[in-house]
């Protein structure tokens, strides 16, 4: 990959793709400035400490290794996160803090990269990222790659760390190659990102095969027999339809929030919801205020659009890329909301389909406006004192936290034992 595409698809992946590109915390101006003065009360109670600290969290989604990847830090040799880590939202003090147990580690590359042949190849070298971590901290991280791993992991005290493969484009149209993600450790594979593939229609791009082609349904059945989750993030509804009807195995969103209270093509509409209970998945719940707080996802719904034409007009010139997207910018402003809008989406989720099917899917470093409140890996916490608040038993948070993931990756493990 040559430097200027890099810092191109970094740009873009920083304001347009929100996905895994930026390792700042800062929110945009225009979100600081329509932030409300009422400010909540996220005091968190004894009881919703005690509560939390008698579970654990298990994400479904967290970019720190691309934040590291665009630090320039692969090794972990410049940014040591046993120590606080001021521009990432991730390091080990904090995720202690939010009582952290589980992790999938997203190793996402960018899409563009299939073009380029590089793809598969990146996406080792993320996974890459990921087991550097897990050797240079042996104390605090262990590798899983399946439900009694993370079970006899959290046992020990330590964080049990998964990898998610964020897009089907990191298997360059090869089953062989998604054998070997499989091979290197990878649990979940998200069927798309941002772009529709030859073989799988993304949320957020134009359709080619009306959801899953011939071959994209190969793909779901073998991700079965390998034991993967498959992950419906990113995709459209037609995709998550006829991967729910060709998936023997419960599926995930890993990181998607409701339709029904933000309407953004990333979240899952209703009708899903439904076909998710059926299936047995869970959908765990995105933190990006673009996609959850409505005004803003009305605000962003075509910035996967805007990032293509961009790209298709200026090509590799950033800086004309950067004035025309300020201008977009400055008329599509991100509004961040606060905790309580998280909270909103996992109730509505559980209240549609069920409790046993919603999770915690943060994206933390890979997303650039956070709820107030919910600014890192520290404060899973509020949203145990929120859930609390809103009626849910420690039964059910705990469900919420890391139930549901660990009943669906059994099962998941399961029917790849009888393949």
């Amino acid at each position: 990959m040559n430097q200027t595409y890099l810092q191109v698809v970094s740009f873009f992946g920083t304001w347009l793709l929100c996905a895994c590109f930026n390792q700042t915390v800062a929110q945009s101006e225009e979100a600081k400035k329509a932030a409300s003065d009422d400010k909540p009360d996220f005091t968190i109670s004894d009881r919703a400490l005690e509560i939390h600290r008698r579970g654990y969290v298990w994400d479904g989604h967290n970019d720190l290794p691309w934040a590291l990847r665009e630090a320039g830090d692969r090794s972990f040799s410049k940014i040591d996160i046993r120590n606080p880590q001021a521009k990432l939202h991730t390091d080990i003090p904090r995720l202690r803090q939010g009582n952290v147990g589980a992790q999938f580690w997203s190793v996402f590359v960018p899409s563009k990269e299939r073009f380029q042949g590089t793809a598969f190849q990146s996406t080792l070298e993320q996974i890459a990222i990921v087991k550097v971590m897990i050797e240079k901290y042996p104390d605090v991280f262990e590798f899983a790659t399946s439900a009694e791993d993370v079970m006899r992991i959290r046992k020990s005290g330590k964080i049990a760390s998964l990898i998610g493969v964020e897009g089907g484009h990191s298997i360059e149209n090869s089953i062989s190659l998604l054998r070997q993600l499989h091979a290197a450790g990878a649990k979940y594979m998200t069927l798309t990102h941002g772009d529709s593939l030859d073989w799988a229609d993304a949320a957020t791009d134009k359709p080619i095969s009306d959801g899953l082609s011939e071959f994209g349904e190969e793909v779901v059945r073998e991700l079965n027999r390998l034991g993967m989750l498959v992950d419906l993030s990113h995709v459209s509804p037609a995709t998550m339809l006829d991967s729910i009807r060709v998936s023997t195995a419960p599926i995930i969103f890993s990181h998607s929030s409701s339709r029904a209270i933000a309407d953004h093509p990333r979240n899952v509409p209703d009708d899903i919801l439904d076909d998710v209970r059926a299936n047995g998945g869970v959908v765990m719940v995105n933190f990006f205020s673009g996609f959850i707080e409505p005004r803003s996802a009305i605000n962003v719904q075509g910035m996967f659009d805007i990032r293509r034409e961009l790209e298709a007009k200026h090509g590799t010139d950033t800086e004309a890329i950067t004035r025309d997207l300020a201008r977009w910018r400055a008329d599509h402003p991100i509004y961040p909301g606060d905790a309580s809008i998280v909270v909103e989406h996992i109730d509505h989720i559980a209240k549609v389909a069920g409790i046993e099917h919603v999770g915690i899917g943060s994206d933390f470093d890979g997303i650039t406006v956070l709820p107030v409140g919910l600014e890192d890996v520290s404060t899973y916490p509020l949203i145990t004192e929120l859930l609390l608040r809103k009626g849910y038993s420690e039964q059910d948070i705990h469900k919420i936290m890391h139930g549901n993931i660990l009943r669906v990756l059994a099962r998941c493990d399961e029917v790849a034992s009888r393949k």
